[in-house]
């Protein structure tokens, strides 16, 4: 069999690294749904959710909407670390504008995944569900030309008692929000 490796020079074969595909970490109850964006010359449409009296249909998990909101998400802003601990409080996000890298970090005590870090990056031209269960803290930074979130929770914001727990954005490390330069 011929050898058909390149040669490198010295110097840059001694500063040569090779990408690793390892699989994404898994959080327990984090799970994905790839939504379809059927396009014609018109424009574009997809569906978002369908339910009927049990909640959400066709999904990988359970989840009754309470609520459904928008967040619109300025250019590069870093919005973290959020944390559902008052009482449960699972939401689905799904990006139909822009682009957002999400951080997803399982704190909860007893859990097979504690301490699993993991990062997504959502977009409004290939839109996603991703489900969060409460106990889970989620952050996001939006991309240059800022980005438009729509969310479901299974309960509602109070404004006089926020079920919104606060980590700081660099709690699990400044490194995480840092450009991918590779």
């Amino acid at each position: 069999m011929p050898d058909h490796q390149i040669q490198l020079a010295p110097k840059y074969a001694a500063a040569l690294g090779f990408e690793t595909y390892p699989p994404a970490p898994q959080i327990e109850g984090v799970w994905f749904q790839a939504l379809r964006k059927n396009r014609s010359e018109n424009g574009a449409f997809m569906e978002y959710l369908r339910l009927d009296e049990q909640g959400v249909q066709n999904l990988p998990g359970g989840l009754v909407p309470r609520q459904i909101s928008v967040s619109w998400a300025a250019p590069e802003r870093i919005n973290a670390f959020h944390i559902h601990v008052k009482e449960e409080q699972n939401e689905i996000w799904c990006v139909l504008q822009g682009q957002l890298m999400i951080w997803l970090v399982d704190c909860r005590e007893g859990s097979p995944t504690l301490g699993v870090q993991r990062k997504l990056v959502l977009s409004g031209e290939q839109p996603m569900l991703v489900h969060i269960p409460s106990g889970v803290a989620h952050g996001y930074q939006a991309g240059e030309q800022g980005a438009t979130l729509l969310y479901t929770m299974d309960a509602q914001f109070n404004i006089e008692d926020p079920n919104e727990g606060r980590l700081p954005w660099n709690f699990f490390g400044e490194d995480l929000w840092d450009e991918d330069r590779g």
